[in-house]
């Protein structure tokens, strides 16, 4: 196979708190490796979506949580339901690839047409540069055998909430002090933003398409200081104030929501899951609009609660 050219950037040493790579530095003269080995070197490239520059788009790789280059073919997990399952982990496929002359050059089902210079920053982190559209991704590589797929759903709690149309409540704990949130057995998270919410007092049991939306505000989800498996989960109700809860998942379906000022555990199972495609032959389920990702600044809480 032809050898071909990547680019990479200027050598220093990087230290975050998400990565502790070593990154190239100062090769002035064009290093030729081949950008086939380089895409394929990990099953999985994770979008670190809060470190992406430019004010342009591409928007499968903005719906994106991981893609995958896989023998000509490039493949997506868009939702967080089903993440590490869907396509044997790899999720769906979303289009080809080509890396001929190094240049990655991108035929997606829907959006057509992409080319992206190739910037190894490390052996696991690449830049993806989009010069036509003026923005550039940041990828961080795993293997799927140590890809944390359920701090996956922390790191991006907000849109997991969102790919369910309903949060039924499924459970109340016999602990705890009676309180206005009793009352409330939906919740709904909307994609057009991460910040509003909507609440039923509806029957528990319902049928989610004639779920009478009480009250609309709008929430926020705090990292716990110390905790990377716990959020706080604030929903503003004017009529009576914050409701402030500790929020874990349970898994792909299942949340769980802990009372701060009562000390009551519910639980909500998530109703009408919405898979997000970018397919020509979507359904109902199925959604190619309303969401893609936004750079997310969190407020970093004290846990109140020592259960």
């Amino acid at each position: 196979m032809r050898t071909l050219k990547l680019l990479f950037a200027t050598m220093f040493v990087g230290i975050s708190f998400t990565s502790c790579s070593v990154v190239i530095d100062d090769i002035n003269d064009p290093y030729y490796v081949n950008l086939e080995d380089v895409v394929t070197a990990y099953d999985l490239w994770y979008v670190d979506y809060n470190n992406t520059t430019g004010n342009g788009d591409v928007p499968f790789l903005s719906k994106a949580f991981t893609i995958s280059f896989i023998n000509g073919k490039m493949y997506a997990n868009n939702n967080l339901v089903g993440i590490g399952s869907t396509g044997n982990g790899y999720g769906i496929q979303i289009g080809y690839y080509d890396t001929y002359n190094g240049i990655l050059k991108i035929d997606h089902n829907i959006d057509g047409y992409y080319d992206f210079d190739v910037i190894q920053i490390a052996s696991d982190r690449l830049k993806l540069i989009d010069n036509y559209n003026r923005v550039s991704y940041y990828l961080d590589g795993y293997q799927k055998y140590n890809f944390d797929y359920d701090q996956i759903f922390y790191d991006n709690i907000e849109y997991f909430l969102q790919e369910y149309n309903v949060w039924e409540k499924t459970y109340t704990s016999s602990t705890g002090e009676l309180n206005e949130f009793d009352n409330e057995n939906f919740l709904s998270f909307t994609p057009e933003n991460i910040t509003t919410f909507y609440s039923s007092q509806d029957a528990v049991g319902t049928n989610i398409a004639n779920v009478y939306w009480d009250y609309v505000g709008d929430y926020s989800v705090a990292n716990v200081q110390g905790y990377d498996n716990l959020k706080i989960l604030t929903l503003d109700y004017d009529s009576w104030g914050t409701e402030e809860f500790e929020l874990t998942v349970i898994n792909d379906s299942t949340i769980s929501l802990y009372h701060n000022n009562s000390g009551t555990t519910y639980e909500f199972k998530g109703r009408g899951y919405i898979q997000y495609l970018k397919s020509s032959s979507a359904k109902e389920t199925v959604r190619d609009e309303g969401r893609k990702r936004t750079k997310v600044t969190r407020e970093t809480k004290i846990r109140r609660n020592l259960k």
